[in-house]
């Protein structure tokens, strides 16, 4: 009875500690009540949910952004870019000037310049992604950096690879960084051959049997390439053969994705993101040098597009890419358009698209028809009566399943990138977007847009309101779990 009694004690002692540790470490309120409600009436199942998936790593970095250590240096870097930024915005045309809220959050967030000088080119779906990033890594001269959430172990997995111990033996450097929950399926083969080739290649974080849960929890999930420090890539196509549409493989699966191609200035803050990473997982202080910064003026651009990197995660002290679209949103006049494989949006992005389609502003979204989870399908449904009730146009993508993380605001600004519109991406994943200033790249995505509406269905509202009680019930349940989806 007293052994009883010693145990209920320890219990109830560490039942407070987990209570005060939700209290203290969850900046959402009804995040913070959730827990607290999983933990007091689900007995220590409650608690290994909270501990895998609640832990806010954001109040707790897990590294500390920064390539130079030496303060002094520091706040000089902080000040020649805020003024190379305030620079370029005072010498651009109106329409990028009318942005100057979103580019001076962005600066002051993340420290990320305001570029110009850049050669955009907008790629639709992996087999236009492909050839131009084989072109680009054939071209090497010192130094790839590549880092990948998923990159499997397939055919353009298997070339690319191949590509890479090519320039490798050429003595150009290469530096590789993968998720380890992600890009599983090439632990052993791939990586092996990387390394027997003298090539770098580090796990992001890597998944250890004891902390399973909570390390697959905070995932590297960009997407970034950089060739000799002048040519990047970026967006939301993984390395695998599902991104491309082979029409001869019977019943493949469209996929229907979004990536970006730039060479100039903007490469910069993604060398320095990647470099931030490397340090993190290889735990090597990368030397710097003019071959992975190259000056401004040897760039060949054509174009005088300008670009702006968001990027955020555990390593962040606020959700830059979160405030980003917020600002995005919020900065339009006359039109919004989202395409998202998963809509589960916070509290302030629901808000920030409520008002702005209740004030006039024409908002369409784009999300799949089918997702591939039940769940998360599920758990975005249950936001979508609210926004067709305030005048938001809904779609259904029906050709394949539409992976694309993209966003156009009034012909003028278009931001592709990793980030999903959802809890994940804002607040536990690794994630970057680039930010286009620019009417011509963003009618090139706003035509994609609506040409991929010609392979949608809208969601009618009165349709909508009216389906089954145990439909509108289920998509509610499913809500529940969206801050863990």
């Amino acid at each position: 009875m007293n052994g009883l009694l010693i145990l209920q004690v320890c219990y109830v002692i560490l039942l407070l500690f987990v209570c005060l540790r939700v209290i203290y470490d969850t900046q959402n309120t009804t995040k913070t009540l959730a827990y607290l409600l999983l933990v007091v009436f689900v007995p220590i199942v409650g608690m290994v949910i909270y501990f895998s998936f609640g832990v806010n790593y954001r109040k707790r970095k897990m590294y500390d952004k920064k390539l130079v250590i030496n303060e002094q240096f520091q706040n000089n870097l902080e000040a020649a870019l805020i003024s190379y930024s305030k620079d370029i915005l005072n010498k651009s045309d109106a329409s990028v000037k009318e942005n100057k809220k979103l580019v001076n959050l962005i600066l002051k967030e993340n420290l990320s310049p305001l570029t110009n000088n850049n050669d955009v080119k907008l790629l639709i779906n992996g087999e236009r992604k492909f050839p131009e990033v084989i072109k680009a890594l054939e071209q090497a001269k010192n130094h790839i950096h590549i880092e990948y959430y998923i990159f499997e172990d397939d055919h353009i997995g298997n070339e690319i690879v191949n590509i890479l111990i090519k320039k490798a033996n050429e003595g150009v450097k290469v530096r590789f960084i993968y998720d380890d929950f992600g890009s599983r399926s090439i632990r052993k083969k791939l990586v092996k051959k990387l390394k027997d080739s003298k090539i770098e290649v580090f796990p992001f974080y890597k998944i250890k049997l004891i902390a399973l849960a909570n390390r697959i929890n905070y995932r590297n999930h960009r997407k970034i390439i950089v060739v000799d420090g002048h040519t990047s890539f970026v967006g939301g196509i993984n390395v695998s053969d599902n991104y491309i549409n082979d029409h001869t493989i019977k019943n493949k699966k469209f996929w229907r994705d979004t990536h970006l191609q730039i060479c100039g200035p903007a490469t910069w803050y993604l060398q320095f993101l990647f470099l931030c990473d490397w340090n993190f997982c290889a735990q090597d202080e990368v030397a710097l040098n003019d071959s992975l910064f190259p000056r401004k003026e040897t760039f060949d651009s054509q174009q005088d597009t300008h670009v702006q990197i968001a990027a955020s995660g555990p390593d962040s002290d606020v959700p830059t890419i979160l405030f980003a679209l917020l600002q995005a949103i919020n900065l339009a006049q006359k039109e919004v358009l989202i395409t998202t494989p998963y809509f589960i949006p916070s509290d302030s992005i629901m808000d920030a698209i409520l008002i702005s389609a209740m004030s006039g502003v024409s908002v369409k979204l784009l999300v799949p028809n089918v997702s591939d989870s039940r769940l998360v399908n599920a758990a975005a449904s249950s936001y979508y009566r609210s926004l067709l009730k305030a005048g938001v146009k809904i779609y259904k993508y029906n050709k394949g399943f539409i992976h694309a993380k993209t966003m156009v605001i009034d012909d003028e600004i278009a931001i592709v990138g990793t980030a999903n519109m959802d809890v994940r991406s804002f607040d536990l994943n690794f994630e970057v977007n680039a930010i286009v200033y620019d009417d011509v790249v963003a009618n090139q995505l706003k035509k994609e847009f609506y040409n991929d509406l010609l392979d949608a269905e809208p969601i009618e509202y009165e349709q909508w309101k009216n389906r089954p009680q145990y439909h509108i019930f289920l998509d509610k349940l499913a809500r529940l779990f969206s801050p863990m989806l």
